[in-house]
C-alpha cells in the first residue's frame, strides 16, 4: 500500500505500508478488543495545520500522518458509500466510551496524530461508529472540511451563544475562517481578526474584520473570543479584548508554549475554554446546504506522491487548504 510517512522531518512516499487490517498492519491502531473497524478507500484528504507541525517534529510523530479526509467505505454498513471519519477512537470498555465520548478515552488512538496511522494512504481503518455517509450531492472536495468544521460547531457544544453576543475570531487562517462563519450562522455578532483582508470579502455578508496590525487597544467589548491563530504569543492578546466575565476558546495547539499572564484571568474572572474536535452532522448539514463557504480556501491539490511538494506548498505564508487526490494518484 502506499502512503505518505513522516521521520525525522523529512516527508516520504512509501510503497510498501501494510494496509490496515493485515497481520502486519495490526501492530498500530485498531485493537484485536477494540470496537469493530471498517477499511476505507481514501480518495481526498486535506494538510492542515497539525500535520505541519507534526513534520517539525510535535509530539515525536513518525509515521502516516492525516486526519482529515473523504473515502469509501470497503465494508460494514456504509459499504460503497463516500465516508468522512471522526478521529478519536476509543477503547470502548473505559467510563468515557460508555458514556459516548471516545475523545477522551484515556486509551485512545487518533487517526494520524496519535497510535493509529493516518489518512495520508491508500487506505486507513476506522470504528464503523466513526463513520458518516457523506450526501450524494455534497461534492467531495467540499466533504473534506467536515472534520475542521465539526471542531468550529463544538464551540457551540461548549458555550451559550446568545443571538447577537459580540464576537471576536482572532486568526483568519483555515480554522478562523470556518469559526467566523459558523458562529455568524449562529446569529453573533462575529468581528474576524486577521492580516488577510481578502479573505473576508469571500466570506458570507455580516462578518466584519478588523486588521490584526491595526489598533485596537481599549476595546474590552467582545462578550466572546475565539483563538484561532496557532500563534503561542496571542492569547494574552485575545484576554485583553474581551468584557469582565467574558468567555474565550482556545482553539489551536502549538507545539511552543503560550507565554501568557493569567492575573487577568483572575481579576476579570474570564471564563476559558479548551476546544478540540466537533459533531460531524451538523457540519455535513451545512456543507450541504451550502451555509459555510469552503471552496475559496482551496489553494492547491497533490496527487499522493507529490506528498513533499504539498506540505512545502501548505507550510507557505497565505496558503490555506491543500489537497491530496489520491483518486487521481
Amino acid at each position: 500500500m502506499r502512503g505518505v510517512v513522516l521521520e525525522r522531518g523529512a516527508v516520504g512516499v512509501r510503497a510498501d505500508l501494510p494496509p490496515p487490517g493485515t497481520p502486519a498492519g495490526a501492530t498500530a491502531g485498531p485493537r484485536p478488543d477494540g470496537p469493530p473497524e471498517v477499511r476505507v478507500r481514501v480518495l481526498r484528504a486535506g494538510v492542515c495545520a497539525t500535520d505541519l507541525a507534526l513534520a517539525r517534529g510535535y509530539m515525536g510523530f513518525a509515521g502516516v500522518p492525516g486526519h482529515e479526509f473523504v473515502g469509501e467505505a470497503l465494508e460494514g454498513p456504509l459499504r460503497g458509500r463516500r465516508v468522512v471519519g471522526e478521529i478519536n477512537a476509543g477503547c470502548g470498555r473505559c467510563d468515557d466510551c460508555r458514556a459516548g465520548d471516545p475523545r477522551h478515552c484515556p486509551d485512545r488512538t487518533v487517526l494520524g496524530i496519535l497510535g493509529r496511522p493516518g489518512a495520508f494512504a491508500e487506505q486507513l481503518s476506522l470504528p464503523a461508529a466513526n463513520l458518516h455517509a457523506v450526501p450524494d450531492g455534497l461534492p467531495t472536495d467540499r466533504a473534506v472540511f467536515v472534520e475542521p468544521l465539526a471542531a468550529a460547531f463544538e464551540i457551540a457544544e461548549q458555550v451559550p451563544l446568545p443571538a447577537g453576543a459580540r464576537t471576536l475570531v482572532a486568526g483568519d487562517g483555515r480554522l478562523g475562517l470556518l469559526c467566523s462563519q459558523v458562529l455568524a450562522l449562529r446569529g453573533l455578532d462575529v468581528t474576524l481578526r486577521g492580516r488577510h483582508p481578502e479573505r473576508a470579502e469571500r466570506l458570507p455578508a455580516g462578518i466584519h474584520f478588523e486588521a490584526a496590525d491595526g489598533d485596537a487597544d481599549g476595546d474590552r467589548s467582545f462578550d466572546l473570543a475565539v483563538e484561532a491563530t496557532g500563534d503561542p504569543e496571542a492569547l494574552g492578546a485575545v484576554l485583553g479584548r474581551v468584557r469582565p466575565r467574558g468567555t474565550v476558546v482556545l482553539k489551536t495547539t502549538t507545539e511552543r508554549l503560550s507565554p501568557v499572564d493569567l492575573a487577568r484571568v483572575v481579576v476579570d474572572e474570564l471564563t476559558l475554554v479548551g476546544s478540540r474536535c466537533g459533531p460531524f452532522r451538523p457540519a455535513l448539514r451545512a456543507l450541504e446546504r451550502g451555509e459555510v463557504v469552503v471552496d475559496p480556501l482551496i489553494a492547491a491539490r497533490f496527487p499522493l506522491e507529490g506528498a513533499a511538494e504539498a506540505f512545502e506548498t501548505a507550510a507557505r505564508p497565505g496558503i490555506l487548504k491543500v489537497l491530496l487526490d489520491l483518486e487521481r494518484s
